[in-house]
């Protein structure tokens, strides 16, 4: 990262606006400063080798999604983890803990996966690995094998479509 680059110049002068915009927005000026910061992490990257033409404009989106995304996330956790809600959350989740019966079959299907896994070729499994079991998006798999998003949407679609055909309609 420059020193003196335009788009650190540009958020430098932003910040104080956008942390107000985001406090105002999940109600914490300490999340908020945190979020802003992960907004800078996200316009950097995205700002770097390009001209943006509306740099101000999409900062603040950034900031906006990360904010609406973040008071989502907490609503959902109070909703599962709320004050008067939480001994029915905590008997919820025990009486969710799988039979014997469900865990002998997903054994099963575990095993067939790995075995179906192992059929693809390296870059394919990795790829699918990542997708499926790491949560990784396709530009960090890309990113990861050094090939272009759309080769690693293929190559993803490719894993998890092996496995389906293995596993007789795999999710």
């Amino acid at each position: 990262m420059a020193g003196n680059s335009p788009s650190l110049t540009l958020f430098m002068r932003q910040r104080p606006a956008l942390v107000s915009y985001a406090s105002t927005i999940i109600g914490n000026r300490v999340q908020a400063e945190d979020l802003v910061q992960e907004a800078w992490l996200r316009f950097d990257e995205a700002s770097k080798g390009r001209f943006l033409e509306d740099a101000t404009g999409y900062l603040y989106r950034i900031v906006r999604n990360l904010a609406l995304d973040s008071k989502r996330s907490a609503a959902r956790e109070r909703s599962v983890t709320g004050g008067a809600d939480y001994d029915i959350a905590v008997q919820t989740s025990a009486a969710d803990s799988p039979d014997p019966e469900t865990i002998a079959l997903y054994k099963d299907d575990y095993a067939k996966v790995m075995q179906a896994m192992a059929e693809l070729p390296d870059r394919t499994r990795i790829a699918c690995e990542m997708h499926r079991f790491g949560g990784a998006k396709l530009r960090e798999i890309a990113l990861f094998l050094d090939v272009s998003v759309p080769l690693a949407h293929k190559l993803v679609a490719e894993g998890i479509d092996h496995c389906r055909e293995r596993l007789g309609g795999w999710p």
